[in-house]
């Protein structure tokens, strides 16, 4: 365990030297940097020649301690222009910076976290809204985060980060709206995979960093959506819980997830001796990262085979941490009389990270699919229903039937876009709770139009159109 830090380095090496090449193979294709800054405040730095993964850039995404300790959370450290990109190659035709900012961990401690802030081209009523989307990372090396794969010949893609281009279609949909995003790095500066109190304090500071970075158009008064699936749901799902308590002054009007792993305890049961067993033995790893107790159980009491997978978890992409050590018995690697599961640090750990502990200050869009693999629908049915034994909560549920977990994002997205759209544009939730289901969600008369219309965002994209001009 204790050289899971060298791994990860030498990886963050081999992904530095593919970029490299990249830049090399296809230095003719570069953007041009961009206007320069504006009256900002804030000093923002040009794009770097190179995007160095995060292992390999320290003073940007590990800055000294002393450099925030006196800053509130959502106060910014520092911001750069980027190019942002499509596969690490294609350049994306938006303004784009990253920011660091001052965030919290779980136990109350300041920790630096870092955001991309993506603007359209195209005009829009100020002030400008916002939506901030959590990418389902599932990754526990920070070359696999977002900041780092959005940019322009970055290898991330090359090394397992499969989920963030597929994902960045549906970003592309709210770019078109003319909508400004943030797209926290929600894993934090360890990649701590699966720890849901953390994402949400990073999520919602990353939306108070995108309301004080000026160049982005973002203020008090935008309004703000919240959008995640699976990986990134947890992330949304804890920040919507999170929002009365530790940030109340954000104008959030809406939060959309899908595929929500509401409680791990159930999501490691289900995976334990199946084919997702080394993507949960990946979530295990990252809560080691954020929860010392645990760490501390699982170095004294996990086999030595265990502690050999564990080690080779450690610095994967999502790619890789799926495809890895199917159908483990994750909860035999422990050393422990009767279910593991019931040892008090893990205990700890799956009680603090299970949501439904409050009521979300917002309208929730909620869908599932009856069928999830990998998420199983009862606990998103035991989320909701706790929900709405709250007369004051708002939340749309919808369980699609012939999906599986994938499938089911695509499914759902173009449904959660419109909803999203509608929320940000001040059309009123549904006061209460409804719950449907649905043989597909892809069967509405709306479903297509919002998907074909994103994709041709994207392929427009593609060709150096600027996206935000037009509207669905």
């Amino acid at each position: 365990m204790r050289s899971a830090p060298t791994l990860r380095s030498a990886a963050a090496v081999v992904v530095v030297a593919l970029a490299a090449f990249l830049t090399a193979a296809t230095a003719a294709a570069a953007p041009p940097a961009g206007p320069p800054a504006n009256s900002s405040p804030t000093r923002i730095a040009p794009p770097p020649t190179i995007p160095l993964p995060p292992e390999l850039d320290p003073g940007f995404y590990h800055p000294a301690a002393q450099t925030y300790a006196d800053k509130q959370p959502g106060d910014i450290i520092a911001a750069r222009r980027i190019a942002a990109s499509t596969l690490g190659l294609v350049p994306i035709n938006v303004d784009a910076w990253q920011v660091s900012y001052r965030s919290t961990n779980s136990r109350g401690e300041p920790i630096a976290a870092v955001t991309t802030l993506l603007k359209p081209r195209g005009t829009a009523t100020a002030p400008r809204k916002l939506v901030s989307m959590q990418i389902a990372e599932d990754s526990t090396g920070e070359y696999c985060a977002p900041s780092y794969a959005i940019q322009q010949f970055s290898a991330s893609q090359l090394v397992g980060q499969v989920v963030f281009p597929l994902e960045m279609l549906v970003a592309e949909g709210f770019l078109s709206q003319g909508w400004a995003l943030s797209i926290p790095d929600h894993e934090g500066p360890n990649s701590a995979y699966a720890a849901g109190p953390l994402a949400g304090r990073i999520v919602l500071d990353g939306i108070r960093a995108a309301k004080n970075f000026s160049p982005l158009g973002v203020t008090s008064a935008s309004r703000v959506g919240m959008y995640g699936y699976s990986g990134g749901a947890i992330a949304t799902g804890h920040a919507a819980e999170l929002k009365r308590a530790y940030a109340p002054e954000l104008n959030i009007v809406g939060a959309a997830e899908g595929g929500v792993p509401a409680d791990l305890g159930v999501v490691l049961q289900a995976a334990n001796n199946n084919v997702t067993s080394g993507l949960i033995l990946g979530a295990i790893v990252g809560l080691a990262r954020e929860y010392p107790d645990f760490q501390k159980f699982l170095t004294r009491q996990v086999n030595p085979l265990g502690q050999a997978l564990m080690a080779g978890k450690s610095g994967l992409c999502v790619q890789y941490q799926s495809s890895t050590f199917p159908f483990l018995n994750n909860i035999g690697l422990v050393n422990w009389p009767g279910n593991p599961l019931n040892a008090g640090p893990v205990r700890a750990v799956l009680d603090a990270t299970r949501l439904g502990k409050s009521t979300p200050a917002m309208p929730m869009y909620i869908w599932n699919s009856a069928l999830d693999e990998i998420v199983p629908v009862s606990q998103v049915d035991r989320l909701v229903s706790g929900y709405c034994r709250d007369p004051h909560a708002q939340v749309t549920y919808t369980r699609d039937h012939l999906s599986e977990h994938v499938i089911a994002e695509i499914a759902g997205a173009p449904r959660a876009f419109l909803w999203l759209k509608d929320r940000l544009d001040g059309v009123p939730a549904g006061r209460g709770c409804t719950t449907s289901d649905q043989l597909s969600m892809t069967v509405n008369e709306k479903w297509w139009p919002v998907f074909s219309s994103t994709v041709g965002t994207a392929l427009s994209g593609l060709f150096g159109q600027a996206i935000g001009q037009g509207h669905l």
